[in-house]
């Protein structure tokens, strides 16, 4: 089995939610799933960024990235983020190796909106070094900066890339940790199982907005690219991994369509 995982910033914000989810995650691989690991870091960035007097702008929930803010990005999320999650993952006896986008063409991207700088979309993954590397068995941990074939680089969302990665990658199953519960409904009740259609009706709806709009779109997006599967749970439940890739349920499942339909 293939699978994708992707972290969010919150989780990686404090020592003891990072040293146990990659635990967890290295065990997993251990285990035998070809897995790879997708994180973001968008506190991180705000935080480096306001240490230097650099206020962050959002537009549609996207950081509006300058030269300045990109090369921020590089050194922080592709940087010390990534760096020190493989750190992590290598005491946890994982052979982790550290990747952006920019790696071997690995995601490449084109400008989303001139309004936002350098932020990218994606626009295919090259799977071959996700390949080799799981098939060898490393683990990939991919920070959400992607690049084109003239060289330059772009600051991506991470719910995106990592959709853009579980679909070149061909992953069966897709998680999206997060700092809640899984999808709410209008009632503000986690729903155990959603489709494709019932996402786009609460986007829709503007039942889910912000953050959890941007995770839907991801997940319908990795839907459309033949992942079969993707979850939407709290990473700071114990033992997570290990309950989803067992098939329990850990937060919202998403699927194409009801089975039997």
């Amino acid at each position: 089995m293939k699978a994708l995982v992707k972290i969010g910033g919150t989780l990686l914000e404090t020592e003891e939610s990072r040293r146990r989810l990659v635990r967890e995650l290295a065990e997993a691989a251990r285990q035998g799933p070809r897995l790879v690991v997708v994180h973001g870091g968008g506190k991180q960035m705000t935080r480096y960024l306001a240490e230097r007097g650099v206020e962050s702008r959002f537009v549609g929930g996207l950081r509006v990235t300058t030269p300045e803010t990109l090369d921020a990005v590089v050194k922080v999320v592709a940087g010390s983020v990534n760096q020190e999650l493989v750190a992590a993952f290598v005491e946890a006896g994982a052979q982790a190796v550290g990747l952006s986008g920019v790696d071997a063409c690995l995601v490449e991207a084109e400008p989303m909106d001139e309004a936002l700088g350098a932020v990218g979309r994606p626009v295919r993954a090259n799977a071959e070094l996700l390949e080799l590397l799981t098939g060898r068995g490393y683990l990939p941990v991919v920070a959400c900066v992607a690049g084109d074939r003239q060289g330059r680089i772009y600051n991506v969302n991470a719910d995106q890339m990592a959709a853009a990665c579980a679909g070149g990658f061909a992953a069966d199953r897709l998680l999206f940790l997060t700092d809640v519960a899984g999808v709410l409904d209008a009632g503000k009740r986690v729903l155990a199982e959603m489709t494709a259609a019932r996402c786009r009706e609460l986007i829709a709806s503007g039942v889910a907005t912000g953050g959890m709009e941007a995770k839907l779109n991801a997940a319908l997006e990795a839907l459309r690219l033949g992942v079969a599967e993707v979850d939407i749970a709290a990473g700071a439940q114990p033992g997570v991994i290990a309950r989803w890739l067992a098939g329990e349920p850990v937060g919202t499942r998403i699927v194409e369509e009801a089975p039997g339909v």
